[in-house]
């Protein structure tokens, strides 16, 4: 039995979608379903169970048997409001339940992989997985790099497997429960729907109007990499999980317009609220991925918005 946490989310559903088509549905998803709508998420996967967090917590804390089948668990489930700073509910959402999963697992010999991200970066320019490059800007990042360093803590004494993923900027189907925190391809489509314009941010962060730059990677490889991971038990550690390139947003809202037909972009004025919090570039080294042995090659960014927008507008 596989655990997905926060399997009715973005990445958790594909995720759990992945499984299934690897033959794996004896799964439980765990999640916390107070925004009804996730759902439509995972309608149409096959699952054995599902469990609220607060359930779920409670099977593990007083040893139930059920927690006795788990062979693998993979940990989508936090809060990703990057805007939220309600401190000690980030913290417990995103720290202390993962150090229970994480204990839960070394206890058993269960292979624990997770989701880390980008944003343990900051505003940074060198986005390779040490120490000394991470600088995170809000209280979201910083709940994920203390986890990982609590997990570098633990990596010279594990006898399973313990892996972390920084995802990069992920997009692709099952985002739109997310409201703010979709990706800008999803804000983009819904943009040009409604306005036929596109809003972008002017020059900042020394980039011209629209040229900041992310590392866009399409779900399906964040799933394949998760996916890599439970098959090659031997690696562990801390990824990157991005494709190695940024593109611009005007590269992105471009991709949007050629799609409709239609559209052009508005240049507005960058927050001041940002100003010293927004992360202007991010390019992920996966150097330590492909030393690992992950092989395969990820989606390009005109290929990935076609599928895309293809999935959003059928």
């Amino acid at each position: 039995m596989i655990v997905v946490t926060g399997g009715a989310g973005f990445i958790g559903s594909n995720l759990v979608r992945g499984l299934n088509r690897k033959g794996y549905d004896n799964i439980i998803v765990v999640d916390d379903l107070t925004a009804g709508q996730k759902f439509k998420n995972i309608a149409d996967c096959k699952i054995c169970d599902y469990l609220d967090k607060e359930e779920f917590t409670s099977l593990i804390q007083r040893h139930d048997p059920i927690v006795k089948r788990i062979r693998a668990i993979f940990h989508q489930g936090a809060c990703a409001v990057t805007t939220e700073w309600n401190g000690r509910y980030m913290m417990e959402n995103n720290y202390t339940y993962s150090k229970q999963l994480l204990n839960f697992c070394l206890l058993r010999n269960l292979p624990f992989i997770y989701a880390s991200s980008a944003s343990v970066y900051g505003t940074g320019i060198n986005f390779s997985e040490s120490g000394k490059h991470e600088k995170p800007i809000n209280i979201y990042g910083y709940s994920k790099y203390l986890f990982d360093e609590y997990v570098r803590s633990k990596l010279c004494d594990l006898s399973s497997q313990v892996v972390g993923l920084r995802y990069f900027n992920v997009y692709g189907p099952g985002e739109q429960h997310k409201g703010a925190m979709a990706s800008v391809a999803y804000h983009f489509n819904n943009q040009n729907i409604r306005e036929k314009k596109i809003r972008l941010f002017k020059g900042s962060g020394g980039y011209a109007d629209g040229e900041q730059r992310r590392d866009f990677i399409y779900v399906d490889d964040v799933v394949n990499v998760n996916l890599w991971m439970l098959d090659n038990p031997a690696v562990s550690g801390i990824f990157n999980v991005g494709t190695g390139a940024s593109k611009s947003f005007n590269d992105v809202a471009n991709a949007v317009i050629n799609w409709h037909g239609y559209g052009e972009i508005q240049y507005i004025d960058f927050p001041d609220e940002l100003t010293g919090s927004y992360q202007s570039f991010t390019e992920a080294d996966i150097n330590a991925l492909r030393k690992a042995g992950y092989p395969n090659d990820f989606m390009a960014i005109d290929i990935g918005m076609t599928s895309y927008l293809d999935w959003m507008n059928r």
